[in-house]
This record gives structure tokens, sequence and C-alpha cells, in this order.
């Protein structure tokens, strides 16, 4: 005869209406507190420069009435469906969707290529698309750091800003040191006399530069690790923008560097008349052009970083920096040199930094510091960790999704960035690795090795 269930069992299994209505509760008071000062109350600049507020009541009502119903909803849901564990798919769900998955990077690689076309009367996408595309780059660069290598950086913006502003000086005057100019005229060229190839010849000096800051990082922290590597790497972000901010002989300081060539076709000018690209292709010259080709140009560059990283992974070189994410002690164990190792992805990560940033700089024609902040480091390593450490399909996709979706609520005015940072919470939630969180191995045993029962040997004694 079984034994009767005591109340107090009941109740463990199956909560009443008290406590949901008393988790809702909490869950509506946390809210209020939280969103107060968020949502209730809104401050703004007034006519004569005083600070002005004005209070916004009905719209925190709303807010915590919907964590109230929503915490009430959840709480249902939980106690009729009750917990679910793993569903098993059939084997041709399986497959399809994993035929999907092999399908997805070429369709977007074939979208990509297409966009131009598809929107070449749309300003707004376009633009839109290269800044996206920009920011792929940034993931797919620092990916190889905190993906593949396994070092938090938190100033990846300083690369980005030295590529930039390496084109920008190098592009307006040359070499802008009168130490080198004076004790070495012969190195002392002045870019302006290549005239339209200069972004050509540019373009790799930046990314060089940029990875030369990157092993000038990286040697200051080879001893570091986890939280002590993101705060130096950190700080070091933040003294790159400080000394852009007043270096102002060389920077411009607050006042930036403007007047920044565009890049050329190979040396023919996206301009109006006889020696312009459209003249020399026979059709009539539109301002559109320009951004198509620095569609493209951002595309190549793109795909370039991301066929470079696939490569890497598959050399000794990945396979180590793989291993050194996993566990740096036991490398250190098995003879691997850890400063070559860290040096060389900080240098490979800062060079494709080096490479968006003097895209970036040709592309607005105008630069300063306040294009290289912090918030640009957290946003470029927000689409990593979203998108799924060392996977560059991932990293794709959260891009997409985070530079596109925040242009998706730009109508929400300034309720988008909570809505933004809501989504992104969820998606921490139930894809803690990231949306691609599954990744082949580097390396891994096509057929597993049997061994022969005659070569073990059992010992005694």
């Amino acid at each position: 005869m079984a034994a009767p269930v005591s109340s107090q069992q009941t109740a463990t299994r199956d909560p009443g209406i008290a406590f949901i209505m008393k988790k809702a509760v909490v869950s509506a008071l946390v809210a209020l507190v939280l969103f107060s000062l968020m949502i209730g109350i809104r401050t703004e600049t007034g006519p004569s420069g005083q600070l002005v507020y004005s209070t916004r009541f009905g719209e925190l009502a709303a807010v915590v009435g919907a964590v109230f119903v929503g915490s009430i909803v959840i709480e249902l849901l939980r106690r009729w469906v009750g917990p679910v564990g793993g569903v098993e798919l059939p084997a041709g769900v399986r497959s399809a969707f994993s035929t999907l998955g092999r399908l997805l990077a070429p369709a977007l690689l074939i979208f990509a290529l297409l966009v131009p076309v598809i929107f070449y009367n749309q300003r707004y996408l376009l633009d839109l698309g290269i800044l996206v595309l920009t920011y792929v780059m940034l993931g797919w660069g620092l990916n190889v750091v905190v993906g593949l290598a396994g070092l938090l950086d938190l100033g990846y913006v300083a690369f980005y800003a030295v590529g930039a502003y390496s084109y920008a000086l190098l592009a307006q005057s040359g070499l802008p040191f009168p130490y080198f100019t004076d004790t070495y005229p012969y190195i002392a060229m002045d870019f302006l006399q290549l005239g339209p190839w200069a972004f050509w010849v540019l373009l790799p000096i930046s990314g060089l530069l940029a990875a030369l800051w990157g092993v000038l990082l990286g040697f200051p922290v080879l001893r570091l690790r986890g939280d002590y590597l993101a705060i130096v790497t950190l700080a070091f972000g933040e003294i790159i923008r400080m000394v852009i901010l007043n270096w102002q002989d060389l920077t411009g300081g607050p006042n930036g560097v403007s007047g920044i060539p565009r890049p050329t076709v190979f040396g023919i000018p996206l301009t109006p008349g006889e020696n312009g690209f459209a003249a020399l292709i026979g059709v009539p010259f539109s301002p559109t052009h320009r951004l198509v080709f620095l569609f493209y140009l951002i595309l190549t560059l793109a795909l370039l970083t991301n066929w470079v990283t696939i490569r890497l992974r598959r050399l000794p070189i990945g396979r180590v920096w793989e291993a050194m994410r996993e566990d740096e002690v036991a490398c250190r164990a098995l003879g691997i040199n850890i400063t070559t190792t860290k040096l060389s992805a900080f240098a490979i990560g800062a060079m494709f930094g080096g490479f968006a940033g003097a895209f970036f700089a040709t592309r607005q024609g105008f630069i300063s510091p306040e294009s290289f902040t912090f918030q640009e480091s957290a946003l470029v390593l927000a689409i990593v960790v979203l998108g799924g450490m060392g996977s560059q399909l991932g990293v794709a996709l959260a891009a997409v999704a985070m530079i596109g979706g925040f242009e998706l609520f730009r109508g929400l005015d300034q309720f988008r960035m909570l809505v933004f940072g809501g989504v992104m919470v969820l998606l921490m939630v139930w894809r803690p690795r990231g949306l691609v969180s599954h990744r082949t191995p580097t390396v891994f045993l096509q057929n597993q090795t049997e061994i022969s029962s005659s070569l073990v040997k059992e010992g005694h004694g």
C-alpha cells in the first residue's frame, strides 16, 4: 500500500496561487527599482544649458505591469507543462538541419554579392551593409585573439584606431615625424606623390603598423591571464585613445583628421570626368558607384580575413592557439613556446583590425577620437561571444543580428537599447555558448583505432 502524500510534498511539486503571486510581486518590485531611473525619469539639457527632467510614470507602470503578468504566465506554464527534457529528433530531421547548416554560409555569401545589385538605389541599405561587413571583419579579427587563442582583449579598438590614423596621416603628409625627414631624407617619401595608388600602398602599411602595436601590447601581458589580462588590454585601448586626443600636433586632437583621400579602382578614381571609372567603362557617372565599390572592397577584405583565419587554424600555429585556450599550463609542460604563441595571436588579430581601420578612414574621409571609444571594443567582443567563440559563421551572424537589429529597433527611440539588451540577455540564457556553439575540431581521427589484446599486458606485483 502506497504511503499517503503529505500536503508539504504536494506544495513542493505543485506550487499554489500564493506562491505564484508572491514571485510575481517580487519580480515587479525588482523591475520598479531597476526601471525607475531608466524609464520613469528622463533628463534633458534645457535651452539655457541647465538640466531639466520630465516624468514618464505611465510608461514605467506599463513595464512593471508587463513584468508582473509575464512572471505569472511563466509560472503557470511551468506548472502545466512541467520540466522539458532533451528531445531526440528523427534521423531525417537531423540530416535536413545538417544540410541547411552546410548551405547557410554559401547562401549568405551569394546574398552578400548580390546586395549592391538588389539595393542599388537604396543608399541607406548600402551604407548599412558596409557597416555590417566592417564589424564582421573586426569580429573575425578579434576571434583570432579571443576565440582561438583564448586571450580576453578589451582594447581591440586601439588597433582599429592605429590603422585608421596611420592611413590618414601617411596619406596626407607622408612620414609626419621631423626626425626621419631631417635625418633620413631618402626614407621621407611623400605618399601624396603616389596619387591614385596611395590607398593600395598604405592599406598593408596600416595593417603592419597595427600588428607592430599588437606585438608591443603582447610583451607586457605575457604572464597575465583572465581578468588581469582584460584590465591591461582595456587600459591599453584607453592609452591609445588619450594619446590620439592629446597629441594635437600629430593627430589633430579632438578636431580629428579631415580630407582623407578616397580609394580608387586600382588607380582609376571614382569621379566624374574623362579620367573617371564611369567614363572608362562607358556608363553615366553616379555617386552610387563609390558605395558599390566600397561595399565590394570591405567584402573582399572580410573574406580575406576569413580565409586567412581558417587556413591558420589548420596550421600548427592554429592548433597551438586552441591548445593554449584550453590549458596554458599543459602547453607549457609540453614545451610549447607560449611567448611566440601569444605574440602571434595579438599581431595577426591587430593586423586585421588595422586593415578595418584604414578602410574606415577612407570611407568616412574624417576620423576623430570619438570613433574609437571602449564602446566599440565592447561591441566587437559581444559579437564574438554571442556568435560563438571560434566560430566564423557565428561571428558573421551575430554581426548581422546586432548591427542590423540595432537599426531595426531605431523607431523605438530611447527604448531600443532596453529592447536590444533584453534580447541579448535572453540569447545568452538560451544559447550560453553562442549562436553557433558547435564547430568541427581542427584535428580529429577519421577512424577509431582499435588496440589488439595481444598488446595489452596485465601487470603483477
